[in-house]
């Protein structure tokens, strides 16, 4: 039977970048309305009416950030697992702890250098390489410890 302590520095280092990772997912939510009421750009009729804006479906501004915050959904979600998982495999806190770091960093600046100021590539496939990787490996440990048990 595997535990989860909560004075485990890795558990603790897990929630930490959790935290952080959700109060990013927010902050591009934020962004998004940003960019929609700067541009006077919005999806609904009620919104344009307010700010005397337009319905558009297609500004490139918008859907850049738009993209950027999907692509958030898509990938924060199963970090929040597979590191949660990760965990169970009794990691190194150490090393647990860098992973966890380096791949909210990554996220961090992937949203940088995709919606807030947009830089040419390599810049965004690293950006999203590395957590990519990173969660991966995550996945393929928890896989790994687990299989034997079978």
């Amino acid at each position: 039977m595997v535990s989860i302590n909560l004075s485990d520095p890795a558990v603790q280092s897990y929630i930490l970048y959790s935290g952080i990772l959700g109060l990013k997912l927010l902050a591009v939510t934020i962004l998004t309305g940003r960019v929609r009421y700067a541009k006077k750009v919005f999806a609904n009729e009620e919104d344009a009416k307010r700010t005397k804006g337009k319905v558009k479906y297609d500004d490139p501004d918008v859907e850049r950030v738009r993209r950027a915050h999907l692509n958030d959904l898509e990938n924060i979600p199963v970090f929040w697992v597979l590191g949660a998982l990760y965990l169970t495999t009794a990691p190194e806190a150490a090393w647990a702890t860098l992973l966890f770091r380096v791949y909210t960093a990554g996220r961090i600046l992937h949203t940088i250098v995709y919606a807030v100021k947009p830089l040419p590539q390599p810049a965004r496939g690293i950006a999203f390489g590395i957590p990519f990787i990173i969660t991966v490996y995550m996945g393929f440990k928890v896989v790994t410890h687990f299989i034997t048990a079978l």
